[in-house]
């Protein structure tokens, strides 16, 4: 075997090995599903009612589609999943905060926006914890039906 051939096997062979120290060694918050809870917090933020549209995840796909349909750029970024530390209120530490990043392309400039929400698995309690996520969310109880704000997304 030429030397040649055996440093093509040899670099292969430690590219492999760092991908795998890689995947196996990164923080849950990059990988929800290596914690079934951060899975559910990751569920309920993304199954909740959002104004205007049926879920939350519905309303980021909708948002896409109507971008791209305006030949605008948009990005959505990774859903990440953060355990919180437990505190006073909630000793258990069954607190997460669920974050997304929306990038869209404005007339003159691009816009980004940070959307965070705090889940209590206890409780099954979902708190937005940005104003853009804020803006999301519906007034409450007594909020409007989907069909009379539809379209509606929060504007910086």
């Amino acid at each position: 075997m030429s030397l040649s051939k055996l440093l093509h096997y040899a670099v292969f062979i430690l590219l492999a090995l760092g991908a795998l120290a890689y995947w196996l060694s990164r923080p849950p918050s990059l990988n929800p599903l290596t914690d079934p809870q951060a899975a559910q917090a990751l569920a309920l933020v993304q199954t909740h009612q959002a104004a205007g549209y049926p879920t939350i995840l519905q309303a980021f796909n909708e948002r896409v589609r109507l971008q791209k349909e305006r030949n605008l750029g948009v990005r959505l970024g990774e859903w990440r999943v953060q355990k919180l530390e437990g505190d006073a209120q909630n000793p258990d530490g069954e607190r997460y905060e669920v974050r997304v990043n929306l990038r869209e392309q404005g007339t003159n400039q691009w816009f980004e926006r940070e959307f965070i929400w705090h889940v209590d698995l206890v409780r099954k309690r979902i708190n937005a914890a940005s104003l853009p996520a804020d803006g999301l969310m519906p007034e409450g109880p007594d909020s409007p039906q989907v069909s009379e704000v539809a379209g509606s997304f929060p504007r910086t």
